[in-house]
């Protein structure tokens, strides 16, 4: 594999609404972030990736964008913009934004002008589709009516709930595509002028010193056409969006020509959210000249989900984040470099979600940091590029709920609406957003145990997670055995010259791979000398004694404060959650 620049950095997630409120509004906002971005390069961070901040009515807290070339009065200016590209270019840190292409807001002039005229230039740029109140033609299989009578051209289900297809505004019989919300409809990408729109777009924000993008829920821009019907899964007759996208083909063509005219020319760091990709493909998506610098490995994010509804998702167990965790690095490792999280904008908090919930009812405080450290430990220095989402470096946690009514995100409420049709009582549904919801790493920042976390003088957007008083950077910065300071242990190790090659760039190797509550595996050098680092993690309460492939030579990395090691033993004896990096000799 070809070394770049990117390797060896360690990348943050800002999801800025809720990271830190420099004017008293509630929201987090531009200002904010150019004032933490010392605690970021303390901390270690070198790429920084902004969710959306582009002028939008948030109607999906962003992603549905109403103006790329400008930046939403509630997070700041474009001088604003320009001063954190300006500042972080001083810490020699990386800005990296949201590139969110395959629909825009239904606010946008370009959809307004579809509006005006559906059959004019811009009603080219979306699926629109002119309807009639008639049965479905003979030999449809599984057509679905409107509420007014007409036939929808397909059964498609959209990500955030009901079909895919919307009234167009202003018309009877005209209706747009959305497969996601009903305020995002989809681009359409078969049209050349859409794609030279997007590119123009592209260019300008990197010609303005942006060093790159993380893409968006990419794979949707093709669709298999002509639109059909397919079988439904649930009883409202429509078919999960993911059906259509396992037939449809031909989205590297799009991609191969958008890096091409964008991205290439520039030397632009990209990270692709790729979801159903075929393995075969993966070359082409991060190989070498591939049509992204790398992409997130879900694997682990997506492992339990049931398409029945968030009340049917199984909670992943240790033994299944390992095979999850291993199967991605084996898949990957020949192929390019993968980005290693454990949570974003769009998933629970991991430390919730990767810490059984049967153990963590029996920890006190210290050992559930012990544990955050763990994961921690075996997630951050798997092969790949690091991402840290914004509080993870803190340990924060799922937020608890009492009512629907204090629930923001959307995908949360059609979730709520599911299990509440299929009969799951209110309690159930609840505890179900509680696990799955988004909301639970949306909750502002928890900077401090003062009022709102000090996030904001103001009321926050949304409501602060109550645990902020326990759970808060003030209380861990002088703590040497917090978490935040185990993160700014990874980030140094990986950064260390004298361990930088085995584990940036050296092989990753499962080690105890069928051992039950075991993660652990080996990173190797052969240049310039072998060295072989291995982690080590007793991923339950019970201490236990476990063999190393050959004598520790060194403790690089201890999560708590037990004895580890005798010198020339091939075992190490560790206590619950206890996870080691250790330099072996061999």
């Amino acid at each position: 594999m070809n070394s770049t620049w990117w390797h060896d950095k360690v990348a943050y997630q800002i999801y800025p609404k809720s990271f830190y409120d420099s004017n008293g509004d509630g929201i987090g906002d531009i200002p904010g972030i150019i004032a933490r971005l010392d605690y970021l390069k303390d901390l270690g961070v070198d790429i920084v990736w902004l969710s959306p901040v582009y002028r939008s009515p948030l109607a999906d807290q962003g992603y549905d964008i109403s103006d790329y070339y400008n930046i939403d009065p509630r997070f700041g200016t474009m001088e604003d913009m320009d001063r954190l590209l300006a500042e972080a270019k001083k810490r020699d840190m990386y800005i990296v934004m949201d590139l969110v292409v395959n629909h825009c807001s239904d606010e946008h002039a370009w959809f307004k002008k579809a509006c005006e005229d559906p059959e004019g230039q811009y009603g080219q740029y979306f699926y629109l589709r002119r309807l009639k109140k008639a049965a479905a033609p003979e030999g449809t299989a599984y057509a679905v009516t409107s509420p007014d009578g007409y036939v929808l051209p397909c059964n498609w289900r959209s990500y955030f709930g009901g079909p895919v297809w919307e009234k167009l505004p202003g018309h009877e019989d005209w209706y747009y595509l959305h497969v996601f919300h009903k305020k995002q409809p989809d681009l359409n990408w078969e049209n050349p002028r859409v794609r030279e729109e997007i590119y123009t777009m592209i260019n300008w924000w990197l010609d303005r010193g942006l060093a790159g993008f993380r893409i968006d829920a990419i794979i949707n821009i093709k669709k298999a056409l002509p639109f059909r019907n397919y079988a439904p899964d649930r009883a409202d007759g429509l078919c999960s969006i993911h059906t259509m996208l396992r037939e449809a083909s031909g989205v590297g063509e799009f991609l191969g020509e958008m890096r091409d005219r964008t991205f290439a020319p520039h030397n632009a760091f990209t990270v692709g959210e790729v979801f159903g990709e075929k393995e075969e493909e993966l070359p082409d998506f991060i190989g070498k000249n591939g049509y992204f610098s790398t992409m997130f490995d879900f694997s682990e994010a997506i492992w339990g989900s049931s398409p029945a509804g968030w009340h049917a998702n199984q909670g992943i167990t240790p033994d299944a984040y390992r095979s999850c965790l291993f199967s991605a690095q084996k898949k990957f490792n020949a192929v390019g470099f993968i980005s290693n999280i454990i949570e974003n904008h769009d998933e629970p908090r991991g430390a919730t979600r990767y810490i059984p919930a049967a153990d963590r009812k029996q920890m006190d405080e210290r050992m559930l940091t012990t544990a955050k450290k763990a994961l921690a430990t075996v997630y951050f220095l798997a092969k790949g590029l690091p991402w840290i989402y914004q509080g993870q470096e803190i340990g924060m946690e799922n937020l608890p709920l009492h009512s629907i009514d204090e629930v923001d995100d959307v995908s949360s409420i059609d979730a709520w609406n599911v299990m509440r049709e299929l009969g799951v009582s209110e309690a159930d549904a609840l505890r179900a957003i509680e696990r799955n919801g988004r909301d639970n790493a949306r909750t502002p920042f928890q900077w401090s145990a003062a009022e709102n976390a000090g996030f904001t003088t103001g009321s926050p957007w949304l409501r602060v997670n109550p645990d902020y008083s326990q759970i808060n950077l003030d209380r861990q910065q002088p703590d040497p055995d917090s978490v935040y300071n185990h993160y700014k242990k990874l980030i140094a190790l990986r950064k260390d010259p004298q361990y930088r090659d085995p584990l940036v760039r050296g092989s990753f190797e499962p080690w105890l791979e069928d051992e039950h509550n075991v993660i652990a595996y080996l990173r190797r050098s052969e240049v310039p000398t072998s060295q072989t680092i291995l982690v080590i993690s007793n991923y339950q309460l019970q201490p236990r004694v476990l063999p190393l492939p050959a004598p520790a030579r060194r403790v690089l990395l201890n999560n708590c404060t037990k004895p580890v090691i005798q010198p020339g033993k091939r075992q190490v004896s560790l206590g619950g959650y206890q996870t080691l990096v250790l330099e072996l000799d061999m």
